[in-house]
């Protein structure tokens, strides 16, 4: 009978733990909602990927120039599209599981230990790093609003104010519970980045060539020309970035064995992919084409006229960076909550969401203050962490899992992902760092 009664007793504890892990899986962000259609994944996709890497673009093939800025910027293209296709396809490779977090897949591609080593500070510094850099982007875009549209005079008002302005949107959007709740915001956003990538592309043509306009490297030293290069590569990389939320994405499609979630994910990747090379190539290929290598590292600031159309597009701008914040977001804070509720015991509650989710966004918008440097964060930022999880560590992972194989096109396809994107994760944040060093040479902090 206290046999009996101990094995009762063991089972109450196994259901207890399970139901409570159900209530866990049903209050996190990621694991939260599963009703998203195919078409959920291509606006968030869009969302993710198109943002302020867009308008940087042109000003990255001033530093590449013609050849090697187009080479880059159409290989990047295919290979993140490769990438991501694997990731989609890794998804569910496991019969009756589902890889719902990127850390999650490498923990299976690597190990429980070595992969969350691997995955989860490199996820991280992409998601904590566009956020921040958003902040400045959404701070500037305001700024660059108000200028255009304050009647004189008007009494100048400090960049910091504006990117406080933006993070107070912020503080209420992040307690929307999960990526299903910030659709409509994300829709949003996608629409406008379409938007405002057509208006700096067409009122560039529109303004014509420059006089005067020169198509050579704008650093005359060869130390420059070289850094700013690197730097370059990084803000291609930053522009394909959102493979660090597409399982996070997928997570919320539902899935079956007869209708796997591949299939409505990867339909909505390719739309987004379409909508990526409409945005992309005509900024980057006419703003250069336009301006030359006097092309600013935001493509609206270089232009003036028409007044209301740029201030429209700035306008534009703010509006898709409060939605790809939120999309970078939702996965740090799924990773925040689980550590709370998991590993810390906390009982899920609004009240623990509530402080969290406004700590980091506080976080964020202060870092984005103090260094306000939109090129220079692109490209530290893009080689650093965004190379390696979108050109090349789906591939390791790809190779570490299947084992095509050697000298087979899909190893062989891999491996020259992999090389590609190992060059960039090194020489871009040299690139990146030092054009941050300049910039603060003349900076005034909270100014």
């Amino acid at each position: 009978m206290a046999s009996q009664a101990q094995n009762d007793n063991n089972d109450n504890k196994v259901d207890t733990r399970t139901e409570r892990q159900k209530q866990i899986d049903e209050w996190l962000p990621i694991t939260s909602s599963r009703n998203a259609k195919w078409w959920y994944s291509a606006f968030h996709n869009v969302t993710a990927m198109v943002g302020a890497g867009v308008l940087g673009l042109p000003h990255a093939i001033a530093q590449l120039g013609w050849g090697p800025g187009l080479f880059v910027l159409f290989a990047s293209w295919i290979i993140t599209l490769y990438t991501l296709w694997q990731m989609v396809e890794m998804h569910e490779m496991v019969p009756g599981k589902r890889f719902d977090r990127y850390h999650e897949l490498g923990q299976h591609a690597f190990g429980e230990k070595l992969g969350l080593y691997i995955v989860v500070p490199q996820q991280l510094i992409v998601e904590v790093g566009v956020n921040i850099v958003y902040m400045v982007t959404g701070g500037q875009s305001l700024k660059k609003f108000h200028d255009l549209v304050c009647s004189e005079p008007c009494k100048d008002i400090k960049l910091t104010y504006f990117i406080m302005i933006f993070a107070s949107v912020h503080f209420v959007l992040s307690h929307l519970p999960n990526f299903n709740s910030i659709s409509g915001v994300s829709l949003a956003a996608a629409v406008m980045s379409l938007s405002y990538s057509t208006i700096a592309w067409v009122a560039s043509l529109k303004k014509g060539v420059q006089p005067n306009v020169e198509y050579s490297y704008k650093a005359h030293s060869t130390a420059g020309q070289v850094f700013s290069f690197f730097n370059a590569l990084g803000t291609v990389a930053f522009a394909y970035a959102g493979h660090n939320v597409v399982l996070e994405i997928q997570a919320t499609i539902p899935s079956t064995p007869e209708k796997p979630s591949k299939g409505p994910m990867w339909k909505g990747v390719v739309v987004a992919y379409i909508v990526v090379a409409i945005c992309y190539f005509p900024v980057a290929i006419i703003g250069f084409w336009m301006y030359g290598n006097t092309v600013s590292d935001n493509i609206l600031i270089s232009l003036e006229k028409p007044t209301w159309l740029i201030a429209a597009a700035n306008l534009f701008v703010v509006v898709h960076v409060i939605g790809s914040y939120q999309i970078y977001a939702m996965p740090v804070f799924d990773m925040l909550e689980t550590v709370l509720v998991k590993k810390l015991n906390f009982t899920p509650s609004f009240m623990l969401r509530f402080i969290t989710r406004n700590v980091y966004v506080a976080l964020t918008m202060f870092i984005g203050i103090c260094v306000p440097f939109f090129g220079g964060l692109l490209g530290f930022f893009g080689g650093f962490a965004f190379a390696p999880t979108t050109y090349f560590l789906p591939c390791i992972m790809w190779l570490s899992i299947y084992k095509p194989t050697k000298w087979s096109l899909s190893w062989m396809t891999n491996w020259v992902c992999i090389v590609f994107g190992v060059a960039l994760m090194v020489v871009s944040p040299i690139g990146g760092l030092r054009q941050i060093i300049l910039d603060a040479k003349t900076y005034k902090f909270f100014n």
